[in-house]
């Protein structure tokens, strides 16, 4: 049966081939007789009519794939050209890496997301799907097939920088819940532009500034509580970057996935996305952000040796220096943020009974490596300092401590700032004095108006 909509997956990866309808039947039928399948041998009127949505039936998909891919150079699967068994499309975290697939395909996340109301249709990818994808995507090579039409010119490129900037250093201050919405509608207007086309002399602009701008939406839809909605918007930045050239964005992008599987307790998953993305990774930079957070997913898996291992790699590469070309969008990886992985992976440690250094000092480092800009994660690190130090038996001064975060987390909108909150919370909890039972409902209170998990 045929579908109104046809299959534009299929037939922008047939037009990426060059072959004629008849040349790609005559290919089809070869490889069908090559593996015993006499019986298959389309014509050109059975192309027009899987393209027009028809979907055949086994093994047909997986011979037009392997077709397909020894056309292109690149292997594909039936998903990719929208031939899938069955399951949504909007379902997968893989992205189609041809430029006007993949922009629908974005499209139609953003609608979702902004319009539908419909969260709930997405799932979270986790396990073997979650870092084979990662894998693919960092590893693609994007096809572009549209033409120097006008979605994009100079001035127009020159706004989504600006825009997105601005979004950028708004969400690093006050939290993303307030511009997610926004950021989210910038992206789907990108999405809609470069459906449209992107002059040759622009593209690396273009496809640069729109994986800044994914990231950040994945970012922000992270700290607001959907976690699905954020792969998917991680997942177009990393094609995106690939896109523009900056392959090293890509692994970046891949430590956000990463994260967030720490943040939602799958350390496992978090390992094997940062073992893809030390493979890929070039710059100081993205190497020492890397093997600072494979530190910290190994101290929350209780590894001390492996943790400091790859801590002090981290501490190498910070002591040779990131180098004066350091990319904006790894700017915000220092000494700082590493004394911040630091700190957090002394806490895990010690909650499980191991590690040397009491995780308040690391915190106390942080803070006074923060540079101007970064309330958010300098709250968490106030709010980090307060529980560390209720857990290490200064009942007194974590009360001092958490009053000063406090004070600072009612000024931000994020739930990674609640989730600490819940941290202060139950390091609190074995002591009964009246200084400690007020942390405890402020904490409460702020935490209560901020939920940490969103179904999404």
């Amino acid at each position: 049966m045929s579908s109104r909509s046809g299959n534009p997956q299929l037939t922008l990866w047939i037009a990426a081939t060059g072959l004629s309808h008849g040349e790609l039947a005559r290919r089809i039928a070869a490889a069908a007789k090559d593996r015993g399948h006499r019986q298959i041998a389309p014509d050109m009127t059975r192309i027009r009519r899987w393209i027009d949505g028809e979907r055949p039936r086994p093994p047909v998909p997986a011979l037009l794939a392997e077709v397909l891919s020894e056309a292109v150079g690149q292997v594909l699967t039936p998903g990719d050209l929208g031939l899938a068994s069955a399951g949504p499309v909007l379902d997968s975290i893989q992205l189609p890496l041809l430029t006007e697939a993949a922009a629908q395909t974005l499209a139609g996340w953003t609608q979702m997301d902004l319009f539908m109301n419909r969260r709930d249709t997405l799932r979270l990818a986790i396990g073997a799907p979650l870092i084979l994808a990662a894998e693919r995507m960092l590893g693609g090579t994007a096809h572009a097939l549209n033409s120097d039409r006008k979605g994009f010119d100079t001035d127009t490129v020159t706004a989504l920088e600006e825009v997105t900037a601005f979004f950028t250093k708004a969400d690093a201050s006050k939290g993303g819940g307030l511009y997610r919405s926004a950021i989210v509608a910038q992206l789907a207007e990108v999405g809609r532009r470069v459906q449209d086309g992107v002059p040759r002399s622009l593209r690396p602009r273009v496809f640069a500034a729109t994986a800044d701008l994914a990231a950040l939406a994945g970012w922000v839809s992270h700290d607001s509580g959907r976690y699905p909605t954020a792969q998917r918007y991680w997942s177009y930045g990393i094609y995106a970057a690939g896109e523009a050239g900056q392959p090293d964005r890509g692994v970046e992008i891949v430590t956000r996935m990463s994260h967030q599987m720490i943040y939602l307790g799958r350390p496992d998953d978090a390992l094997g996305l940062l073992r893809v993305a030390a493979t890929k990774a070039k710059l100081p930079v993205t190497r020492a952000l890397v093997a600072s957070q494979t530190g910290r997913v190994h101290a929350a898996l209780g590894d001390e040796r492996q943790a400091d291992r790859h801590l002090g790699d981290a501490d190498e590469f910070l002591e040779a220096g990131l180098g004066d070309d350091v990319p904006a969008w790894v700017g915000y990886f220092d000494a700082a943020e590493h004394a911040g992985a630091r700190a957090v992976s002394a806490r895990d440690l010690a909650g499980l009974g191991r590690g040397r250094r009491p995780a308040s000092i690391h915190f106390e480092d942080a803070l006074a490596l923060r540079r101007p800009g970064f309330d958010r994660v300098r709250v968490m690190d106030r709010i980090g300092l307060a529980a560390a130090l209720f857990d290490e038996g200064e009942a007194e001064a974590g009360a001092a401590a958490a009053q000063q975060a406090l004070d600072d987390a009612a000024r931000v909108d994020s739930t990674l700032v609640a989730s600490r909150l819940n941290t202060l919370l139950h390091a609190a909890s074995p002591y009964e004095t009246t200084a400690v039972d007020d942390v405890r409902s402020r904490a409460r209170d702020l935490a209560g108006a901020r939920s940490t998990t969103v179904a999404a």
